[in-house]
Formats: C-alpha cells, structure tokens, sequence
C-alpha cells in the first residue's frame, strides 16, 4: 500500500526590501514626517520590510561638532551621506527617494538614484516639491535626470499634471494623516483662536498671516495667534508683528510632528498664506483635526481644498481676504461646522493610511518582480530630448 504523501509546505516568500532615502525628523518638515509616517506604517505589516536612510546623517564625536559649521556641515554631511549610499544600498530591492527641488534635488535624490542604478535597484522618486514648474523650467537637466527613476511618484494631481508638461509620466499616491494621533474636535462653534504652523521662510508667506491677524484683532480685540515654525524669516516677523501692534501672538518655534495635534486642538481657525505648494500635510492635519481651513490657492492647494466645500480659498497676497474668510467663518457657525465635517470626512476617505497601504505595496512587489517593464520614464525621457 502506498504511504500517503506529505502535505505541501508552504514556501514562505522573502519580503520585497525597501530603503526609504529621506530627511530624517533632524529636519521638521514634510517630507520628514511623511517618510517617517511611510517607513513606520509599512513595517507594521509583513508584506515588505523598510529602511530608512537619512540624506541628512548625525556624525559622532568631533566631527558631529563639525557640522554644526556652516558650510563644513554640507560638505561633511554629503561624504557621509554619499558614502552611506554605497555601503547599504546593495542590501535592498527597492530604492524609494523622496525629492525636492533645485540644489537639494541634486544634494540628495540625484545620488541616491546614481547609486541605485549603480548596483541594479529599482528606483523610485518620490517628488513633492511645489516648485516643480519652475525647477524643470530652469534645469531642464533635472528632467534628463528623472530618467534614473524606474517610476515617479507624487503625493497629488497637481504635479502630475506638471510632470506631463515635460514629458515625464508619474502618478500619484497621496500623503496621509494618522488620524487616530491628532484629537478631532467637531468646531460648533469658534473662538478666535488662529494657528499657523509652516516653517518660517518666503515661500510660505507668514508676513501675509500676521497682517490679515491685524484685520482681525480689530474685528477681535481678544483673538489669539500660534505661530508655529521656524525659518530665516523669524526675526522679521516678530518684528512685522511689533510694528503692526499685535496682541496675543506667540512664536512657539520648532514643534515636534508628534505635540502637533495638542496645537490644532486648542485653536479653532488654520491659517495658511502660501506662494508656493504642493500638497501641505499641515492641511490635511487640519482636516483630521476638524479645524476650518482658510488658505491662499497656491499650487496644488485648490485640489485638496475646495472653496465654499471643505475649506475657504483666497488669492496669493491677499491678506485681507484672509482676514475677511476668517471673520467670515467666526460669524457664521454654520458655515464652519459645515465645512469642518466635510474635510474631516474626506479625510477619513481619502488621507487614511489604509487607503493608500495597498497602492505602495503593490508598487514595491511589482518593480521588484518586474525587471524591465515598469522602466516607462526612461524611454519617455529620451524621446523628449
């Protein structure tokens, strides 16, 4: 009699291996955060295993000292950076960059993609940088570059729609909120209570803040400002603010992702006065926070806040529009409420981690089993030049 056969043995599959080249939080920014946010959630699950790689790497001893010279610290840290590039990108399947613009375009994605390419990874860029237009505008060599990428990828439609003006073809998988993380507060009713919280440079215009605020502490005697932040343009601005007579503004400085929640929490109106843009996470925060957003319409903001829908928009460098949305949303409850439930609920479909888990998964395991049919960009590029 013939013995029964053995069951089969499942064959366990190796999980895809990413390594997330990023800011690591050293930087407060966006692109920190949501790196940080992508490594943290992928590795919760099984289906592939995350690294990240800091662009942005802390020395030892004295030559960590060294780096906080100006000057010394690029050079140091890009030796460093680089270097850690050759060491430990070998080990891994995928190479997921994340990218800005101009100069840091070249700092960091430009080697990262170089190295991977180097020993055979697949690569993907991961752009964010509002000043897309301008940047392939003005270095048409960074459009020859992006041609190392295997896929670019793009947090929103707006730099979709930029990428295809120079040939290039990318798609989008949108940043996303821990909404469980930042406490969510129906607004019924507001106090004039104001947050800001972009980083202190020109780009972000909070000079424009700071003079709608003036509008409204005339309206508001007893309203209230959070500047949250920090950037080359502090001192300017704590000074524009002596010089237009405010009350009530703190300049609270950096403020870790994590204590961000406890601010949005405790005001009632996010203010944003942008030039240039993409898709801020600082909105899409106030979207879970349920904090009414009044914002400028820089770049890709209008195609996450839809005027009169889930939010308040007025043009660029129009502080007294922003002032006269925000009044607007003080005097009008109903209007706030309206617009506070609808981005909270757009948030919850659309910015939630599990709605966009399974779009990066499957891009990880299909460009490391695909050898050569996701490489599009390259051919596309070429036929551009």
């Amino acid at each position: 009699m013939a013995a029964a056969s053995a069951p089969d043995t499942p064959i366990s599959t190796p999980a895809t291996r990413i390594c997330v080249v990023a800011p690591s939080l050293g930087i407060l920014g966006g692109q920190a955060v949501q790196a940080r946010r992508l490594v943290d959630h992928l590795n919760l699950g099984s289906a592939v295993d995350v690294d990240l790689l800091a662009v942005n790497p802390q020395l030892p001893g004295i030559l960590g000292r060294l780096q906080s010279i100006k000057y010394v610290r690029t050079i140091l840290t890009s030796v460093a950076y680089v270097a850690s590039l050759f060491f430990r990108i070998r080990r891994y399947d995928v190479v997921h960059v994340f990218s800005a613009s101009y100069w840091s375009f070249v700092l960091a994605p430009l080697p990262a993609m170089l190295v991977g390419r180097l020993f055979g990874r697949k690569v993907v860029l991961n752009y964010h940088s509002g000043e897309a237009q301008d940047h392939f505008s003005r270095w048409p060599s960074a459009v020859r570059a992006t041609r190392l990428a295997h896929e670019i990828i793009v947090p929103s439609d707006y730099l979709v729609d930029i990428f295809a003006r120079f040939g290039m073809r990318a798609r989008a998988i949108v940043n996303f909120v821990d909404v469980e993380r930042i406490p969510y507060r129906r607004r019924s009713s507001l106090a004039p209570r104001f947050l800001s919280n972009r980083n202190l440079e020109p780009l972000y215009n909070v000079a424009c803040i700071l003079r709608a605020f003036a509008c409204i502490q005339r309206e508001y005697p007893n309203a209230e400002l959070a500047v949250a932040g920090f950037g080359s343009q502090r001192e300017m601005l704590e000074s524009l603010a002596r010089e237009l007579g405010l009350r009530g503004v703190s300049f609270i400085g950096r403020v870790p992702s994590n204590q961000m929640g406890a601010l949005f929490d405790a005001s009632d109106v996010y203010l944003n006065s942008s030039n240039i843009d993409n898709m801020p996470l600082s909105i899409l925060d106030a979207f879970a926070s349920g904090t009414p957003v009044v914002s400028t319409d820089a770049g890709g903001i209008p195609y996450i806040v839809r005027n009169g829908e889930n939010g308040l928009l007025v043009a660029r460098e129009d502080h007294i529009a922003l002032a006269a949305s925000a009044i607007r949303l003080l005097r009008d409850p109903a209007l706030a409420e309206r617009l506070s439930d609808a981005a909270r609920q757009e948030c919850l479909m659309k910015y939630q981690w599990p709605v966009v888990r399974d779009q990066w998964v499957a891009l990880y395991q299909g460009l490391a089993r695909d050898d050569a049919s996701l490489d599009g960009n390259a051919a596309q590029i070429r036929s551009v030049r």
